[in-house]
């Protein structure tokens, strides 16, 4: 009996979360065409490495091709000459593409809100030239979840980054595939992978509150190394008679 690596083991359970979310969320069809958000981040680029090795799966039959996107008035750039020798490594076409935002013309969003606004239409954008029907993100299970905290804690709401949005007005679903997997994991995966790190030299990533959020995580997790379970697990099992939900009648007319 062969005795598996540690290695091993970690891309025997990143597959199969990654596997989980697909089929759970129902995330891949056949005939599907799916842009992927290329950043250069270990995030974007683990997604494009599990995406381009599915497709090569008979069932189910989908292609997948990697966009970066690049905000002229933001002054890091990334290294796309890598990504493209990336995407190309696994056989995915390559397209860049440039936008920028003023974040004068609405000063009650955050730049980090309209910088992350227009890129998301510069995908709908991309995705649209190149017939695509999907768009991917790579958000992991962590991301999603401090973004429902960041929403509990600043938005009064119970809501986060969905494994699947329709988007009907654009006629394009956007899907997270690895919205089971833990950025732990994925750190792993980068260091055995060696992706090259991008210097990010944002102004306005110091007005994020997603790093104070994951501090908040890690501290969840020294309470509980079972807590990221319990969180997910909560969305699915909201028990509104033990809420404080405001009843709504009728009115007579």
């Amino acid at each position: 009996m062969v005795k598996r690596t540690e290695d091993d083991k970690l891309l025997y359970r990143i597959n199969k979360k990654f596997l989980k979310g697909i089929v759970d969320y129902g995330l891949i069809e056949d005939g599907d065409r799916i842009l992927v958000g290329l950043s250069g981040g270990k995030d974007s680029l683990a997604l494009l490495e599990l995406l381009a090795h599915r497709s090569k799966i008979y069932k189910p039959k989908f292609s997948v091709v990697a966009v970066h996107v690049e905000m002229s008035n933001i002054e890091y750039k990334s290294d796309t000459e890598y990504l493209r020798m990336y995407a190309e490594s696994l056989d995915v076409p390559f397209v860049t593409y440039t936008t920028s935002f003023d974040p004068t013309t609405d000063t009650r969003k955050s730049p980090c809100f309209l910088c992350s606004w227009n890129r998301r239409k510069a995908l709908f954008t991309v995705a649209k030239e190149h017939g695509c029907n999907k768009i991917a993100l790579g958000h992991h299970m962590d991301d999603i979840l401090e973004t429902l905290l960041m929403n509990m804690t600043f938005q009064g709401a119970i809501s986060t980054m969905p494994p699947r949005l329709v988007m009907k007005k654009f006629d394009m679903s956007i899907i997270r595939p690895m919205c089971l997997i833990q950025e732990t994991d994925l750190i792993e995966l980068a260091k055995l992978r060696g992706y090259k790190k991008q210097i990010k030299n944002c102004p306005y990533e110091k007005d994020s509150h997603r790093s104070d959020m994951k501090s908040f995580m890690d501290m969840l997790d020294k309470m509980n190394p079972e807590a990221k379970y319990s969180l997910w697990s909560s969305m699915s099992n909201i028990q509104e008679d033990m809420l404080p939900v405001l009843m709504k009648f009728e009115q007579n007319k």
